[in-house]
């Protein structure tokens, strides 16, 4: 596998990883799709391996409908969603009989996520693997990162790449990435203040930032970065949002119907799907249940469990988000506008906080491993899921939800 020096800016927590393999408590060669570019597909083809060379023909197929050269053909997977590939032992057989150059660029990689930003790459790890969400997560100090000298897989810049220089940006408000990442990632880890309120703070500055660019002045971001980091040093926001009403009704109300959406597309995640029934049990959402005895019984969980294990492990959903924003080059990943791309962030709080609330009153109380548990297997059914993510983001706008005021009533306890 060819690799090549070059500078990287990496989460601290990636030099600790390393894959455990069959010790792994939810394999990544279960429970979703797995697409092969297409250099493996022909290497593939060449295959001669009296136990392999019959699965390699019959279940790696070609995408027929746009095809690209990373999503070349696909793995049909087993009825179980299991890989065709995987031995008894839970390991690649593939990698233990060819050798790890005849993984796929997606197996090769994964974990890892690497993006060419400004001509460094930047590597960090998505929470789906359960290895990387105890590193990413369970640091009480924070994400931090490092630049470093780096041997890269030459095959990893996977998703991407951004050029804030690039002439043609002249008139896009990408070309201010590195000063809006620095804000928000430094708002986000802010700790003056409840996360609830960063985020608040947060949706507040991105609402004003959407209207800058839709009236193309585009130039007053950087005077609109000072005033927001002048507004979070001077504390002169927390009367006003210490005055933000809770809706936990309504909040519970939206964040179910957002979920019931994933049930419909169906839930293939055993993992995800136990921590999904635990937390409706633990509301008390069964069939016949009464709504208001459902929306009592989640304030009363909030307080119970949610706030106290969330006073002591706040930096979870902290460290959460921010891995989320750095992976995913916030706010210009995928979403139309920058306000569309802060709703979604709200969106994977909000499952994930009510998943907290619902898990933890199934048990009686939360712990960290729980959390890391609700958060890996959120991840994996739902950040993977581009077309669950769409729907959301369409439901949302059609229902007049994403406006400030609703992810308001999101965010607050």
């Amino acid at each position: 596998m060819s690799t090549r020096n070059s500078s990287a800016i990496i989460p601290q927590y990636m030099r600790d990883f390393s894959c455990i393999g069959s010790a792994c408590e939810d394999s990544c060669c279960i429970g979703w799709k797995v697409s092969i570019d297409e250099d493996t597909y022909k290497k593939y083809n060449r295959v001669r391996d009296k136990d392999l060379t019959f699965t390699l023909q019959k279940k790696v197929t070609r995408n027929r409908s746009n095809p690209s050269p990373n999503n070349y053909a696909k793995i049909k997977m087993e009825q179980d969603g299991s890989c065709p590939f995987l031995d008894t032992e839970k390991l690649c057989s593939i990698q233990k009989k060819l050798g790890e150059e005849y993984l796929s660029t997606t197996c090769a990689t994964y974990p890892r996520m690497t993006r060419n930003v400004n001509d460094v790459l930047e590597q960090s790890g998505t929470v789906s693997c359960p290895e990387i969400a105890r590193l990413a997560l369970l640091n009480p100090d924070g994400i931090e990162f490092d630049e470093v000298q780096n041997q890269v897989d030459g095959r990893s810049v996977n998703v991407g790449s951004l050029d804030t220089s690039d002439i043609r940006l002249k008139n896009s408000p990408k070309k201010y990435l590195w000063e809006l990442r620095i804000f928000t990632i430094s708002l986000l880890q802010n700790r003056m203040y409840p996360l609830q309120d960063r985020l608040i703070i947060l949706g507040m500055f991105y609402n004003k930032l959407s209207e800058l660019i839709n009236e193309k002045q585009l130039d007053q971001i950087p005077t609109l970065i000072s005033s927001y980091t002048n507004i979070v040093e001077s504390g002169s926001l927390r009367e006003s949002l210490n005055g933000i009403p809770t809706q936990q009704n309504l909040q519970m109300e939206l964040i179910k119907a957002m979920t019931d959406e994933r049930f419909r597309m169906g839930i293939k995640n055993e993992r995800f799907l136990q921590c999904f029934t635990e937390a409706l049990l633990g509301l008390g959402y069964v069939k016949d249940s009464l709504y208001a005895d459902v929306a009592a019984k989640y304030s009363e969980m909030i307080s119970l469990y949610y706030e106290p294990f969330m006073n002591e492990h706040e930096y979870i959903m902290e460290n959460y988000l921010v891995n989320h924003v750095f992976k995913n080059t916030f706010p210009f990943s995928e979403y139309e506008n920058v306000f569309e791309e802060y709703v979604m962030l709200v969106v994977h709080f909000s499952i994930i906080k009510m998943l907290f609330i619902g898990v933890g009153g199934y048990h009686k109380g939360m712990t960290t491993d729980l959390a890391v548990k609700i958060i890996q297997s959120f991840s994996k059914m739902f950040e993977h899921n581009k077309s669950f993510l769409t729907k959301m983001s369409d439901t949302l706008k059609k229902n007049g939800y994403t406006s400030m005021a609703y992810m308001s009533i999101l965010i607050k306890n």
